[in-house]
């Protein structure tokens, strides 16, 4: 029988790849949803370590850098910038001036929050518009998620030596370099299926898919890493248990973001060397 935990995979991950196929309004409303709904975590974290973020602002100021993203291309970015500071900082002051120490505290997790979700969290977007970021998107993913998956095969049969004993107790060196060595062929035959099925053109070199593969495995895990040290300091397991078995949106996108943000400009860079 299968446990909860795969019921949930089974679901969700075709759901993800459904939207990445559809792109367009479909796919930047999933990302709004998915950075949302993280957001909201993400400040629910902070209240366990005795801070009270702004979550009505912490939402606004991701919605803002989602429809920026989407509708100016990333333009006006100095602009967002200093609106979501000033409707940060505001109501910082007013739970100053109502006798809250910590206020200075919660404007910081506030707006440490818009920036991570709504602008590092927005290059979901950007990959998915790219020239052939269909493509890349479903590069980019799979390979954080086959990676992932070589570290927990590789770390369980061969890890003893911890990598974060504080902050990930069950990361371990073999399962990083499980990831390595999963990551780089994944990225090398993503690439080799897109191009076939015309998801890239077919000219795409195939030592691109194994650049991206072996740069996400090397470098996605500070994602995990970062959700898993504020989990760590608030006591708590999960961000949330919107998915059975998985805990919350923000410890299944944790990964997820980083890869896309290294995606793009990696893609670019690809692009300039063409």
């Amino acid at each position: 029988m299968l446990s909860t935990r795969v019921k949930a995979a089974l679901v969700f991950v075709p759901l993800v790849l459904i939207f990445i196929y559809l792109g367009g309004w479909a796919f930047n409303l999933f990302i709004l949803a998915l950075l949302l709904l993280a957001a909201h975590e993400y400040a629910r974290l902070f209240t366990h370590t005795g801070y009270d973020p702004s979550i009505p602002v912490l939402l606004a100021g991701v919605l803002l850098f989602t429809l920026q993203r989407w509708f100016l291309d990333g333009e006006y970015l100095g602009f967002l910038i200093s609106i979501t500071l000033f409707l940060t900082i505001v109501p910082a002051i007013f739970q100053f001036e109502r006798g809250y120490s910590k206020a200075v505290y919660n404007f910081a997790v506030t707006f440490s929050g818009i920036l991570y979700l709504g602008w590092v969290g927005t290059f979901l977007i950007s990959l998915r518009a790219l020239p052939d970021g269909l493509g890349w998107t479903l590069t980019a993913l799979p390979v954080t998620w086959l990676a992932d998956s070589g570290a927990y095969f590789i770390g369980r049969w061969l890890g003893k030596h911890k990598f974060s004993p504080r902050t990930s107790p069950n990361k371990t060196w073999a399962g990083f370099a499980g990831a390595v060595l999963w990551g780089v062929p994944s990225g090398l035959l993503l690439v080799l299926l897109w191009r076939t099925v015309g998801f890239l053109p077919a000219q795409t070199p195939l030592w691109q898919g194994a650049v991206m593969g072996l740069t996400l495995a090397v470098l996605t895990p500070i994602g995990d890493l970062f959700v898993s040290l504020i989990k760590r300091t608030a006591g708590v397991k999960d961000t949330g248990n919107l998915i059975p078995g998985h805990g919350g949106i923000l410890d299944r996108i944790d990964t997820w973001i980083w890869a896309a943000l290294i995606g793009y400009y990696l893609v670019i860079t690809f692009q300039g060397l063409m």
